[in-house]
């Protein structure tokens, strides 16, 4: 049997205790380290793992200290802090040489987005954001056949999220500016523009934008309105206050079919002609370290790459500077 692959987390809060539950039963993972500021969110990733019958992992206040003390005794490293940590935190995995698995979504700018490309490509290590919609079979089996020209050329794409959720995140760290890097839209909303970005197969050319932050800190409600360098036009909603729930239909208009998906890659629809195909499901991914470990074995395509993270920033970076500018159109530089 090969030996298990050893696992260090930075940030030890609630999705990390929840994956770690799973992580730490699997035969082919060794929980050793774990690093967060509070004591109470390592206590509990401790209990998890206790629980789950694994061995106390090392614990640290200081990721540093954590990459520093156990670099030798490292594979892979799960981060799974505030979004405006990300960027320092993913590049000090990769200078490491150990491969990573990110939590969404991968960076906050499209500066940080390639100093994380230029420490990967130094070290030549696995970089996975862990976006579900990224990892769903459905999704990747629309971009499969969206790639090999079944759909034919995509004209246009509608995508819209909504949730509950400046009431459902009142007071929380993703509604502080400073190190949520964004409201509802980079927050929930980046699902959406995560699998539009994937599914598009295109950068962005010109992005005009608006926000309303409804009495917020940070964006609740955003429109965007997009042309992509193929040509097609894409309009994106992001409304994060309503009833309560969470939803997202995006709908891909191709010359031969049309695709409407969620953001997670939870169903799917297909049109072709006048025929209607039933809807697919597919359970949204519960554990993507399995799909994460796939991706590193070199067995299943890498649909949460660094290369795609920066694409998603440059789309990110044009929206926040239009919206700031009142809707005024922003052109992205060509890669």
């Amino acid at each position: 049997m090969s030996r298990k692959l050893r696992l260090g987390v930075i940030g030890a809060g609630l999705k990390a205790a929840e994956y770690a539950a799973s992580w730490a039963r699997m035969p082919e993972i060794e929980f050793v380290a774990l690093a967060d500021t509070t004591p109470s969110s390592r206590l509990r990733l401790i209990d998890v793992c206790v629980a789950a019958g694994a061995p106390a992992p090392r614990s640290f206040d200081d990721y540093q200290e954590m990459l520093a003390s156990c670099r030798d005794d490292l594979d892979i490293v799960y981060v799974s802090t505030p979004h405006a940590f990300h960027g320092e935190q993913a590049t000090a995995v990769a200078e490491a040489g150990l491969d990573l698995f990110l939590e969404k979504p991968m960076v906050t700018t499209v500066a940080q987005a390639e100093r994380l490309i230029a420490a990967q490509k130094k070290s030549g290590v696995t970089v996975v954001t862990a976006f579900q919609g990224g990892l769903s079979p459905l999704v990747i089996d629309t971009r499969k056949r969206a790639l090999a020209g079944e759909f034919g050329d995509l004209v246009a794409i509608s995508g819209m999220i909504w949730e509950s959720w400046s009431s459902n995140y009142d007071g929380h760290w993703k509604q502080q500016p400073e190190i949520s890097g964004g409201g509802f839209m980079f927050d929930t909303g980046a699902h959406m523009m995560n699998t539009v970005c994937l599914l598009a197969n295109s950068d962005f050319e010109s992005v005009s934008a608006y926000m309303n932050n409804h009495g917020k800190n940070v964006d609740i409600a955003t429109a965007v309105s997009a042309r992509l360098k193929n040509g097609a036009l894409a309009t994106l909603t992001a409304a994060g206050d309503g009833p309560p729930g969470c939803a997202s239909y995006i709908t891909f208009f191709y010359s031969k079919a049309i695709v409407r998906i969620d953001a997670w890659g939870g169903w799917r629809e297909i049109s072709v002609g006048r025929t209607n195909e039933p809807r697919e499901e597919a359970e949204i991914l519960g554990n993507p370290m399995k799909n994460f470990l796939a991706i590193r074995d070199g067995t299943m395509e890498n649909t949460g790459s660094v290369e795609m993270g920066l694409r998603f920033a440059r789309l990110w970076d044009a929206i926040k500077e239009s919206a700031a500018a009142d809707g005024v159109p922003v052109k992205i530089a060509a890669p």
